[in-house]
């Protein structure tokens, strides 16, 4: 483990979600599909959806304000705010800036990061490093999607997986040997095209013709990112836990990404972990891409999974194709988390 003069962690985390559930049931009367044959495939058994007044600065705004109540901090004590996101508010200004006007905050730094599913642990490495490195005490980090606005409702092998949702950390300075540990952040480009929505950028701007072609939504070579996902949670889980001097039995607990339950169940077998150890909320939100596992990183604190000196692997994936993958030694003075 690298030897560090200062250590960084989370002190609080919070979470917040529609108040619309999809369920199988409903997708069955929307496209051909079956609750039998997502459950099987994926896990999943329903999701939520915003509503039409609901933005991604609006839902994270709501998950922030729950971080900052576990972690007994007002706004104002907030130094630096990042924002995973793959589904901004619009393309500019950046929904970070957004989510700062919400806060009543002014002048400090504030931007978004894309890294897609794998958006929530790029942006707490970032903020890390920055603490670390910079003039700041405390960050906000939000991973937030609404993946809802960029699903197509008549494709069946990508609607069924896809939901709204927004996880967010409070990042401050702890005591010695507390907080984030190791960090491994990586892509692989070449393999971009796997998932991706082709349309709206300015590789094709939005036009009539890609409004028809519905090249819009999310776009998906599911074999083959499952693949990747299996391989990439193994390898750089076990990267990132021997980089933070520990054995794999020595990891309390593994919030995943939640894409898929079979994933999960992979790369739990190839890392050698009973499943116990994954936290797992799929059923109840599917895939909510940076959301996911800061939304799941929430309920696990909150639901006393979580014990101070823990030791917490997140790993994850994402368009990119990126991964991400931190171990935290848990600090936790009064267990007291918030959402909304």
């Amino acid at each position: 483990m690298t030897v560090r003069d200062r250590y960084f962690g989370v002190l609080g985390t919070g979470s917040a979600a529609p108040e619309r559930i999809l369920t199988n049931a409903e997708l069955e009367t929307m496209v051909d599909t079956s609750d039998e044959w997502i459950v099987s495939r994926t896990g999943i058994k329903e999701r939520r959806i915003a509503d039409e007044k609901t933005t991604s600065s609006t839902l994270a705004h709501r998950a922030a304000l729950a971080a900052l109540e576990s972690a007994k901090l007002g706004a104002e004590e907030i130094d630096l705010i990042i924002c995973a996101t793959v589904t901004p508010d619009m393309a500019f200004p950046a929904t970070a800036c957004l989510l700062q006007d919400l806060l009543g905050l002014r002048r400090i730094p504030a931007f978004d990061l894309s890294a897609g599913c794998s958006g929530f642990g790029y942006a707490l490495s970032v903020a890390e490093s920055m603490l670390r490195s910079g003039p700041y005490k405390r960050a906000l980090v939000v991973g937030v999607d609404l993946l809802s606005r960029i699903t197509d409702y008549e494709d069946r092998s990508t609607c069924v997986l896809f939901g709204d949702g927004a996880g967010a950390a409070i990042l401050g300075e702890l005591p010695e040997g507390f907080g984030i540990l190791a960090s491994e952040l990586g892509a692989d480009g070449a393999r971009g095209s796997l998932l991706q929505m082709p349309a709206g950028g300015s590789l094709r701007p939005a036009s009539l013709a890609s409004v028809e072609e519905r090249q819009h939504y999310i776009r998906m070579q599911g074999s083959d990112v499952f693949k990747f996902a299996v391989r990439i949670m193994d390898e750089a889980g076990k990267r990132v836990v021997a980089q933070a001097g520990l054995e794999m039995d020595q990891v309390d607990l593994v919030v995943p990404h939640q894409a898929n339950m079979r994933i999960i169940s992979a790369a739990a077998s190839r890392l050698g972990l009973p499943e116990e150890k994954f936290f797992v909320n799929v059923e109840r939100y599917g895939n909510t891409s940076a959301a996911s596992i800061g939304l799941a990183l929430d309920e696990a604190a909150r639901s006393g999974l979580l014990k101070h000196g823990d030791h917490v692997v997140l790993v994850g994936f994402g368009a990119g194709l990126t991964w991400s993958a931190l171990v935290i030694k848990w600090w936790a003075e009064g267990d007291q988390h918030g959402s909304c």
